[in-house]
């Protein structure tokens, strides 16, 4: 695996974890349920939605693979961050109000004993706030194997609403919300099905994770397709199934 797990891929995520702006709607849902205490956030990156966070209410912690994002997130929050597999980690039973992973859980290889760990972690009533990609989703039915957020093979398993209650069930976690947000990825999995037919034909593209920032005439383009056409498809696409991103909130009986 570690070949997809490069230096493209560890650039991308680091990236996306420095934009503090990406994770407010996170952190707004959070305060809904927890306003403080311990909080640790799985395959936190550069620290982004812990750096968010009010350091004066929360302890923050953080999991995660890469060094590189791990001082980055050390030195922009002050996190204390575990650098390694989550079943590694060193924490004690009942030790934080909240725990979050956000398009984490479906890289790991053995989610429910990383499931049952989140659970000895937690404290009594503490809350477990994770979000994937949905497989029983409009997105998968339309694209099916060009579906963006399969992301072969870095994602191991993928969840539908049901299955991932099922496992939340099986550990005694209470499902508080669990709901399907909209998110097709319909550019990214057409640009899977162009090079899938050009390569058909023996030619061959650069990765979408390589290819380089695009100029000004696309740009445009690309922007009126997503203010003009693209709320239009996304809106058909719900005739098709439930949102692709899957939030959920479950709760540690207490």
């Amino acid at each position: 695996m570690g070949r997809h797990y490069g230096s493209d891929y560890d650039q991308s995520v680091t990236a996306a974890g420095m934009d503090t702006s990406r994770w407010s709607g996170r952190c707004s849902v959070l305060q809904k349920y927890k306003s403080a205490g311990a909080i640790l956030d799985l395959g936190c990156s550069a620290g982004g939605f812990l750096a968010g966070l009010d350091r004066s209410s929360w302890k923050l912690y953080g999991v995660e693979m890469s060094e590189r994002a791990a001082r980055q997130a050390r030195a922009r929050c002050g996190a204390q961050i575990f650098v390694g597999d989550i079943l590694d980690a060193p924490f004690e039973p009942a030790s934080f109000e909240a725990i979050t992973c956000f398009h984490v859980f479906e890289h790991v290889y053995k989610p429910k004993e990383v499931l049952a760990r989140i659970s000895e972690w937690l404290k009594p009533d503490g809350i477990f706030y994770v979000m994937m990609p949905n497989i029983d989703s409009a997105g998968y039915r339309i694209f099916k194997s060009y579906w963006y957020a399969l992301e072969l093979p870095r994602h191991l398993l993928h969840f539908s609403p049901a299955s991932l209650r099922r496992l939340a069930s099986s550990l005694n976690l209470e499902v508080v919300s669990l709901t399907t947000h909209r998110e097709v990825f319909i550019e990214s999995s057409i640009r899977y099905i162009w090079d899938d037919m050009l390569r058909k034909i023996g030619i061959s593209r650069t990765p979408l994770s390589r290819t380089p920032v695009p100029g000004v005439p696309f740009r445009a383009a690309r922007k009126m397709f997503r203010v003009t056409a693209l709320p239009m498809l996304n809106g058909l696409a719900s005739l098709a199934g439930d949102g692709e991103s899957i939030h959920a909130i479950f709760r540690k009986p207490g």
